[in-house]
């Protein structure tokens, strides 16, 4: 967007004397200031309410927000009005809006002071009215004799009217962080998946060579528009049936209105049953003009029942105008179809208005809800409106009068209308496996709607956060509803005609807001809308408010919440990023939306990121386990309310309060999640320490086992020894053992005593074993090995001794040794006596 240059002759700063300002109260210290924009950009740059790319223009201080009586400064970016608090710097919510998300402003001005500012001559008596797309009604209060108004009006009119959609802060900004893959491949991708074919994925490759007309037994992609030829308001891919050639549907497109032909947005996967869309036939005033290629194309929607042998389903054909309308669209050319011209089908009208009603309905809306609220625009509270100390002057009749404002505007009798209509069509198809062609008079907003919701009824996977993507992108994106008309924004084809037609707001005929109802005190200056009068309406927020209505009756069936709608909303309103810009699929490819600017969704999932399921947006509630089928909310369940979240966060910001106990519910379910997973880490502990427990058991058993044994080896050798020695002394010797295992054999002869010992040989399980002791001697020279009287060097000390005797008496022991060594020796020989 281009910098904004101060107004000529008031490039100096203005500000009220001292003196002219004196016994003022609060209102003593304001100044109005007009800098150029570097300067702003530079002193401001510091705020964190800042967005990327986002630069300060214009500065207003001392600007009263009159809705709370809250003085501050007044803040004109290239994407927004900001109002900052005097006290906290910090940004006011109901005084900071988009400026494609105004719908028009006013300028006011009080004839009569009212009793809060009547004794103060510098009282703000210029207003500055700003009414939102988003419910909201903002005045803007400026003191006299600063024409500070003047200058934020004109700027305000530069900022708020950009000649071409490429002047749009998207635009500015850029893709940033928030990159925007293509959308053709997520709509080729839910094709796929429509079609049983998820194991297949899109790619720019597939899109370019047109490599992506896949099919299954009944219905198949044609990329008959890949270059949008035969209907520039429908996406490059359509699905139809495999039995219809391509030039039956360039054919069947000539009976369309705006060649918005027969084609299918959504297919059961059992059944066969199909939701299709499409305009008005051409059939003309006298109902008498047919088209067999567009009979042929209805009729193949009318496929066999499965389990019924050459049984055919039925079709159900569904305008959702009122009967006198399609009649009345006749004497233009259009009109309904007959159910006698095709196959088993059964015409059926919804009744729903034009959007040109639900304009004018939402506008009474916002108006009672600003006259009727908690604190309306003019800083009045409903309560004490009428001057006395109850609501209604304390006459009951106008209580009565006031609350049936709300069923004047008719807004509710609307979605009630929708829903009925899209809960009979879900009804069709799942409880009777029928087909339904759904069609209004162009195909691109009542079409959607009900196309839209009878999905997410149907299909369990757009009640998620990225089947909700994929539905949005579909049957509202792809399919051509005019976003930029009806929410209000530049387009391509205005290029620079982009008008801001006045308004005279004495044209209602609906009550007044309640800063023009102040017995006559405001008369209305000028007033400038930011759409055509005979497009805009808040059609998709109708749809959003339908969407809500259903998660209020099914609250566990959606992932999402209703905070998660009414940020989705805000971002749309705001246009912020490149989505909804344009009224095409075409228009967004020749502006390069993709490439050029950010993506709302990846903007929205980067929000959740950061705290999971915990996130405001997530549903603390959802259980897909409990609804993973169809939703089919009876007739009596069909009555609707005010969506508080949206609808009340303005003129009662007190009653969307009352989510508190979602958030309490919130919180428990994060406090529930954290102890889930300490309890998981504790049972994983604790498999590690029975882990440990058992493998120490294994290995106590197994010492256990090893002691037993060696107790019982050791006995045995106690006992095997006690044996031997008794055996040995037999023979004449005593046979000493140490404690460190080692043998002394001392041998008697005559008076004299001599000793031998033997070391002890190791096992080679280092236990000691006293019969290879022995053994090992008994292998040697007797005489060399046990006679005590031979030297170390094996000499005799006395050569005449008995060596003979001693000899014999040792080969006796060695025989003995081996027959007791060849014996085996119960344990029960050695019992006690």
């Amino acid at each position: 967007m281009t910098a904004l240059r101060p107004l000529p002759g008031r490039s100096r700063s203005l500000r009220c004397s001292s003196e002219k300002m004196e016994g003022s109260g609060s209102w003593d210290v304001l100044e109005w200031s007009k800098l150029d924009s570097a300067s702003l950009s530079s002193s401001y740059s510091n705020l964190d309410c800042l967005l990327e790319s986002e630069r300060i223009h214009f500065e207003a201080c001392g600007v009263i927000l009159i809705n709370t009586n809250e003085a501050g400064t007044l803040l004109l970016s290239n994407f927004r009005i900001m109002f900052l608090s005097e006290g906290t710097r910090k940004l006011v919510p109901l005084g900071t809006i988009p400026f494609l998300a105004i719908e028009k402003f006013n300028k006011l001005a009080l004839k009569v002071q009212s009793n809060k500012y009547h004794n103060d001559e510098n009282a703000p008596n210029r207003l500055l009215q700003v009414t939102g797309k988003d419910m909201r009604i903002v005045v803007y209060g400026f003191r006299p004799g600063t024409k500070q108004r003047r200058a934020v009006v004109d700027a305000l009119l530069r900022s708020n009217k950009p000649e071409r959609v490429w002047d749009l802060y998207a635009f500015t900004c850029g893709p940033s962080k928030f990159g925007n893959a293509n959308p053709k491949e997520r709509l080729l991708n839910e094709y796929f998946r429509l079609l049983g074919k998820s194991s297949q994925q899109a790619s720019m490759n597939m899109i370019e060579d047109g490599s992506f007309t896949v099919s299954n037994e009944l219905w198949r992609i044609t990329n008959l528009n890949s270059n949008y030829d035969l209907c520039q308001s429908y996406p490059f891919a359509l699905m139809v049936p495999k039995s219809i050639s391509d030039e039956d549907l360039i054919q069947a497109s000539t009976f369309r209105a705006r060649c918005r032909l027969p084609v299918i947005s959504w297919c059961h996967p059992g059944s066969g049953a199909v939701i299709a869309r499409s305009s008005q036939p051409l059939v003309g005033l006298m109902m008498n003009i047919r088209s067999s290629c567009d009979e042929k194309l209805v009729a193949s929607f009318c496929t066999q029942l499965a389990g019924h042998k050459g049984a055919r389903r039925k079709l159900y054909i569904v305008d959702a105008r009122p009967k006198k309308n399609a009649l009345a669209n006749g004497a233009m050319g259009g009109g309904s179809e007959s159910s006698s011209n095709y196959f088993k089908s059964e015409i059926v009208f919804l009744g729903i208005d034009n959007i040109h009603t639900m304009r004018e309905s939402f506008s009474r809306l916002r108006e009672y809800l600003d006259m009727h609220g908690t604190t309306s625009s003019d800083g009045t509270s409903s309560f004490l409106r009428h001057g006395a100390s109850t609501w209604g002057g304390g006459n009951l009749s106008s209580m009565s009068a006031s609350v049936s404002l709300l069923g004047d505007s008719n807004w509710l009798s609307h979605i009630q209308s929708i829903l009925a209509g899209v809960a009979w069509i879900a009804a069709r198809v799942a409880m009777e496996s029928a087909s339904v062609l759904v069609h209004c008079s162009d195909g691109w907003d009542r079409t959607t709607q009900l196309t839209s919701l009878a999905c997410l009824l149907l299909d369990p996977y757009y009640r998620t956060f990225s089947g909700f993507q994929a539905l949005v992108e579909k049957d509202w994106l792809a399919f051509g509803h005019p976003f930029s008309d009806r929410v209000g924004m530049p387009n391509v084809s205005e290029s620079g005609n982009f008008e801001l037609p006045i308004q005279s707001s004495s044209a209602r005929s609906f009550p007044s807001s309640p800063v023009q109802q102040l017995s006559g005190s405001a008369i209305a200056q000028s007033s400038s809308s930011s759409y055509g009068p005979n497009n805009y309406s808040p059609i998709f927020l109708q749809w959003l408010d339908c969407v809500s209505q259903l998660m209020r009756m099914y609250p566990s069936a959606f992932e999402f919440s209703p905070t998660f709608l009414v940020d989705f909303m805000d971002c749309l309103l705001s246009c912020r990023f490149g989505n909804f810009l344009c009224n095409s699929e075409k228009e967004r490819q020749q502006c390069g939306i993709s490439e050029t600017c950010g993506c709302l969704w990846a903007y929205l999932a980067d929000l959740r990121s950061s705290s999971a399921t915990s996130h405001v947006h997530c549903n603390p509630l959802y259980d897909p386990s409990r609804y993973d089928g169809p939703l089919l909310p009876p007739a009596a369940a069909l009555a609707p309310t005010l969506w508080p979240q949206f609808h009340l966060r303005w003129a009662c910001p007190v009653e969307p309060n009352a989510t508190e106990t979602e958030d309490q519910c919130r919180a428990m379910a994060v406090k529930y999640s954290e102890m889930k997973k300490e309890k998981e880490e504790a049972e994983r502990k604790v498999d590690e320490l029975s882990s440990a427990v058992e493998s120490l058991s294994e290995e106590l058993v197994t010492e256990r086992d090893i002691s037993r044994v060696a107790r019982e080896s050791a006995k045995r050798a106690t006992k095997e020894c006690a044996v031997i020695s008794r055996a040995v002394q037999s023979l004449g010797c005593k046979v000493k053992f140490t404690k460190n295992g080692d043998c002394t054999v001392e041998v008697e002869d005559g008076p004299q005593k001599c000793s031998h010992s033997f070391p002890q040989k190791p096992s080679e399980d280092n236990t000691t074993d006293v019969s290879e002791s022995i053994s090992s001697v008994t292998e040697q020279n007797v005489c060399e090995a046990l006679c005590p009287l031979r030297t170390r060097e094996g000499m005799c000390r006395r050569p005449d001794a008995g060596c003979a005797q001693i000899g014999s008496q040792f080969l006796g022991l060695k025989t003995n040794f081996e027959a007791f060594e060849k014996l085996s020796i119960q344990e029960g020989y050695f019992a006690a006596e």
